[in-house]
């Protein structure tokens, strides 16, 4: 019986455990299998590897990557297809799907990457050979010109950017990016397509801020009056000077705070007085993500996006990319399943 590869995670500091599946011998209709071509290391992996997150265990981990078709039972999606999807699965019909457009908070959401190992198949997580996209997953074409290096990320970090950036006032001339990760980077190329005047970028990380200059970004130097400002970094500490950089009336768009260290040093008083906006952000809905590929596609020769991802590690050797990715090298360590 064919199999898929698999490594799964049991729990922080414990090792990676590879396992085999078996692939499933028939698709339930709506479901697509997809062999994973190349997949990334996002930080909130690395956050519930560490122990920062909880997820349920054991586990697949893994939601960012591209790959190619090689089963389907949905209409339209056929074998050989070059494909990205969305990180969740959502079921199109409760209240938040259908009546306030937020399939990203569905009633029955499933998350790739963040379902039990004993969830369905167990092709859960981008950490392997393969993935079972189930059938309420978006599931987008990719063009060929378009490197996997380029496209694997894009269905989290890029796809969410696009989700934040549309939340922005209008006009908006003046923004303050807190952070010079991928997320942060993706967010000023996205500004500075759209004609923002002057994108502004901090973050401790000096190599990370020169990086971010290639995308649009100044250097910040505790200027105010924006009229936004997109928290991308993951740190509450920023809080305070970004509601102080604000002007009057101006937007905080929170992005990266996905985990419980984050109680804010924020009053009432200072939202009020100030009569700001504030929202949260967390992932994106299917539009997002055929908005990042297009993105991808309009600007892959304006952008050193090939750069910011490793070369791809095997799959059997995922605590070395993920040893590589602690150390904030890259802005992605990259896991070439079928190595």
């Amino acid at each position: 019986m064919p199999t898929a590869t698999v490594q799964v995670f049991t729990g922080p500091d414990k090792p990676l455990r590879r396992r085999d599946l078996a692939l499933p011998d028939r698709l339930e209709p709506g479901e697509v299998l997809v062999a994973l071509d190349l997949a990334t290391i996002c930080g909130s992996d690395l956050h519930t590897l560490s122990g920062l997150r909880q997820e349920p265990t054991p586990l697949v981990l893994g939601h960012e990557a591209v790959g190619r078709v090689t089963a389907s039972e949905r209409p339209g999606i056929t074998p050989g297809e070059r494909v990205s999807w969305s990180i969740a699965d959502s079921c199109g019909q409760c209240s938040p799907c259908a009546a306030h457009f937020l399939p990203e908070k569905c009633d029955r959401l499933f998350k790739y990457g963040h379902a039990a190992l004993a969830d369905g198949s167990g092709l859960n997580g981008c950490y392997a050979t393969h993935l079972l996209l189930r059938p309420g997953t978006h599931i987008a074409p990719v063009a060929d010109q378009l490197a996997d290096a380029l496209v694997a990320p894009a269905n989290c970090a890029l796809a969410t950017a696009i989700n934040a950036c549309a939340l922005l006032p209008v006009p908006c001339e003046r923004v303050l990016v807190q952070g010079a990760g991928l997320l942060g980077l993706y967010t000023c190329a996205l500004l500075s397509e759209r004609g923002v005047a002057e994108i502004y970028c901090i973050d401790f990380d000096q190599q990370r801020l020169a990086r971010a200059a290639e995308f649009g970004a100044l250097p910040y130097d505790a200027q105010t009056g924006f009229d936004a400002v997109v928290e991308v970094a993951g740190n509450a500490a920023l809080v305070p000077a970004g509601i102080a950089a604000l002007r009057p009336g101006g937007f905080y768009i929170f992005v990266g705070m996905v985990h419980p260290d984050t109680h804010l040093q924020l009053t009432g008083e200072q939202v009020i007085r100030k009569c700001l906006t504030i929202r949260g952000v967390h992932n994106y809905s299917p539009r997002h993500l055929d908005e990042a590929l297009a993105f991808l596609a309009q600007t892959a020769e304006r952008y050193p996006y090939a750069a910011l991802v490793s070369d791809p590690f095997p799959l059997a050797e995922l605590e070395r990319a993920v040893a590589l990715a602690e150390t904030r090298r890259h802005f992605r360590v990259a896991i070439g399943p079928q190595l």
